[in-house]
């Protein structure tokens, strides 16, 4: 009977959730060489290929699909099992949750204290970091609920909604100099708006310039209009906060993105579950109304340039 170590599992979806054997690395704390050795013994012992590669790069074949897919369910039985060694109760829990925006850190609080209301013995863990590292957190069993931006529309989300993708300037009459690269307002790399914004600039064949790099989506909003450069981010966003959207302006029009509510395998999910509803009713559902009402409220309102 041939045994798969969990370890090989979990660099699989590392690499497969991060898109790069170096990134899988980074976030696993092991070397690039470490990675690819795990992943040749994995494939061993499935018998089969699991990647192949083409000129855009690596991608899983259909068995590695079927691996994948497994490999999550395993790891989530796994995690379960591991988790009633530590006996914990309803009166232990603690919710994890990962999101990568201000915006949802904004309005999230208000929602957590009205969930809490309703579940008093449950804590709640909030952090935030770029969109890839979550997503491999979450099927790792490290966060419990994520709620994200992605560019490609994800499969195993339990909430999606397509979002107009526009770009916001300060403004509306400005013009892009022939010959010179578009000043970007952003956070940077891994983040996906600025990846989006990046794309969408070659993808026209346009270069850019970092005209401001920012830390928080409100320091990115007032450089927006305070006219140091463009950004991305979602319609309904730059709405709520205000934002001009450049509608007719001369950057290419960026394709939509996705807004995604995950709950992760396994754990207690009938608190999961209920918690992930209620978030994703705001965000694609009456995001522009809850958040003028959190503003209302003495709520830092921000945007997601």
């Amino acid at each position: 009977m041939t045994n798969i170590p969990t370890d090989l599992l979990r660099t699989l979806l590392a690499v497969v959730d991060l898109r790069s054997y170096t990134k899988a690395a980074n976030s696993l704390g092991i070397t690039q060489p470490a990675v690819s050795a795990q992943i040749k013994r994995l494939q061993q012992l499935v018998g089969t290929d699991l990647f192949e590669r083409n000129g855009q790069g690596v991608f899983l074949t259909a068995r590695g699909e079927r691996v994948v897919a497994r490999a999550r369910r395993l790891l989530a039985l796994n995690d379960e099992i591991v988790g009633l060694g530590a006996a914990t109760t309803r009166s232990d829990l603690i919710v994890r949750i990962g999101t990568p925006s201000d915006f949802v850190a904004s309005v999230l609080p208000n929602v957590l204290g009205r969930f809490r209301r309703d579940h008093p013995d449950i804590r709640f863990v909030v952090r935030s970091e770029p969109y890839d590292l979550l997503l491999r957190q979450m099927h790792m069993g490290e966060i419990d609920l994520l709620f994200g931006l992605s560019t490609t529309r994800p499969n195993d989300a339990r909430h999606c909604e397509t979002q107009e993708a526009v770009w916001v300037t300060g403004n509306p009459n400005a013009e892009i100099e022939p010959g010179r690269p578009v000043p970007l307002v952003s956070r940077g790399e891994p983040y996906v708006y600025h990846r989006h914004a990046v794309k969408t600039l070659r993808g026209a064949g346009l270069d850019y310039e970092q005209a401001f790099l920012g830390s928080t989506m409100r320091s990115l909003s007032n450089a927006v209009i305070a006219g140091l450069g463009y950004g991305i981010t979602i319609r309904r966003r730059a709405d709520a906060v205000g934002l001009t959207v450049w509608d007719n302006g001369p950057l290419p029009k960026p394709a939509a993105l996705h807004s995604a509510v995950y709950v992760r395998d396994g754990g207690a999910r009938e608190i999961y579950e209920p918690l992930a509803d209620q978030v994703a009713a705001i965000l694609h559902g009456s995001l522009d109304t809850q958040q003028r009402a959190f503003s209302g409220r003495g709520v830092a309102s921000s945007s997601a340039a």
